[in-house]
């Protein structure tokens, strides 16, 4: 299991690595269909940087909220009286667990409609 871990883990290294120089080895002259290209990568990149953000915020919502019931449900069972109080403190909680991933979605929207870094690539702006 170790094995194949590691070699996972070098791979993906590799292939990170490859992405990341590709780019600057085979640089040519800034034609228009290079640009085009670049564009296209800017934005496949931005679709998916919002995708895995919102992603990820949703799952450790998720996550939260689901530890927040079954430590709320619980607590009711060891203490019917106290229901009101527990209810309304995982209540509470679970808004904002969910406030993060609202959040997460806001960021996201941001990076697809909005996105600040645009400005840094005033050829793939047109």
């Amino acid at each position: 299991m170790r094995k194949a871990l590691k070699s996972i883990s070098i791979s993906m290294i590799v292939l990170g690595l490859l992405f990341v120089l590709a780019p600057a080895a085979l640089a040519a002259d800034a034609s228009a269909d290079t640009i085009e290209y670049q564009k296209a990568i800017v934005i496949g990149a931005c679709i998916l940087a919002a995708g895995i953000g919102v992603g990820l915020g949703a799952i450790g919502a998720g996550l939260g909220i689901g530890n927040a019931a079954s430590g709320g449900s619980s607590a009711v069972g060891r203490n019917p009286d106290a229901q009101g109080k527990i209810m309304l403190t995982m209540l509470v909680g679970m808004a904002m667990a969910e406030s993060c991933v609202i959040y997460a979605l806001v960021i996201g929207l941001v990076i697809l409609y909005a996105n600040p870094m645009l400005k840094y690539f005033p050829a793939l702006v047109g």
